[in-house]
């Protein structure tokens, strides 16, 4: 049976992605040298993928050079538990949602993949050139990205705030953007969340408010230190991503609850012949209960979808 292979060039691997619960001293932006002490949660134990099988009539919708070689280039976005992340170091092998349900996909299509540590940002633009064949780092659906690259969705995520926990910035449920006028928020580059705070700015000047900041970050450690330490008010990141790490008491952080959902998916390069392969093997593993277990192993069952869904609208 078919088992993930692994392609990690010196460049991508120092470029690797820290997971939020990485409370070392790793932010390079950080003014005063110090960073929250604490531990990266370990990874579960249980292996809902091991028993996952070929399914023909999904392997007989890949095209059939991909059966023939066997292979697909997958462009990885290790950035934070529950998605992806990297619980022993990044010299070992990354861990998370993400990557159990992809390997479950491949065994499902008679495939391995090889897998690609990259930055979130640039996962998208390679699709394009054809650098990597899917991409994964819990890429939500947004109207703009269906015009150049096609999903295949396997977790309904989305938009969510958190702070400094026993901050009394805010202390509910972030409903309307102009509840941030006059804050600072953190966020990741390349994300929805990015692009959402960006193509709203304007709000906090119509309400006759002061207007926020938004401060961009290449890692997830580098934006919760700098919640920490003050130098933002709020994080605007994933809904499942941000509670769990409010779980972790080391994180020092409270979920303020969902923003806005969107469905996440495996991404392609437009036009791709692959998706409705990837399709056909979420669907299989939905209907065998390997789906259900993923999610209850990483704590995202409430985010669980019942059928796959290639490239559909931004949710509203």
């Amino acid at each position: 049976m078919p088992t993930a292979a692994r392609f990690r060039p010196r460049l991508a691997a120092a470029l690797a992605l820290l997971p939020l619960l990485a409370l070392t001293a790793c932010d390079s932006g950080s003014t005063d040298g110090t960073a929250p002490a604490g531990a990266q949660s370990p990874a579960p134990t249980d292996d809902p993928v091991a028993a996952v099988r070929k399914v023909a009539s999904a392997a007989a919708l890949l095209p059939a050079a991909v059966r023939e070689a066997g292979t697909l280039r997958v462009g990885s976005s290790a950035g934070a538990p529950p998605s992806a992340y990297f619980p022993n170091g990044s010299d070992q092998e990354p861990e998370g949602q993400d990557i159990d349900l992809t390997d479950a996909v491949a065994k499902v299509l008679g495939i391995t993949v090889q897998r690609q540590d990259a930055s979130f940002e640039t996962i998208l633009p390679a699709l394009e050139s054809g650098k990597y064949d899917v991409g994964t780092g819990n890429f939500g659906v947004t109207t703009e990205r269906l015009k150049t690259i096609d999903f295949v969705t396997y977790i309904d995520d989305g938009q969510g705030f958190a702070v400094k926990k026993g901050s009394s910035t805010l202390k509910k449920k972030v409903t309307d953007l102009t509840q941030l006028c006059g804050l600072t928020i953190g966020t990741n580059a390349g994300t929805t969340f990015e692009a959402t705070l960006n193509a709203r700015k304007s709000v906090c000047a119509d309400a006759g408010k002061k207007p926020y900041d938004v401060k961009v970050y290449s890692e997830n450690g580098a934006t919760l230190t700098a919640l920490q330490q003050g130098r933002i008010d709020v994080i605007m990141s994933t809904i499942n991503g941000l509670r769990y790490q409010a779980a972790q008491p080391a994180s020092g952080t409270a979920f303020l609850g969902e923003y806005h959902r969107l469905d996440v998916g495996f991404a392609f390069k437009k036009g791709s012949p692959l998706t409705k392969a990837f399709q056909a093997a979420v669907d299989e593993l939905i209907e065998d209960g390997t789906y259900a277990r993923i999610l209850k192993k990483w704590g995202t069952s409430a985010s669980a979808i019942d059928a796959s869904r290639i490239n559909p609208p931004e949710h509203t």
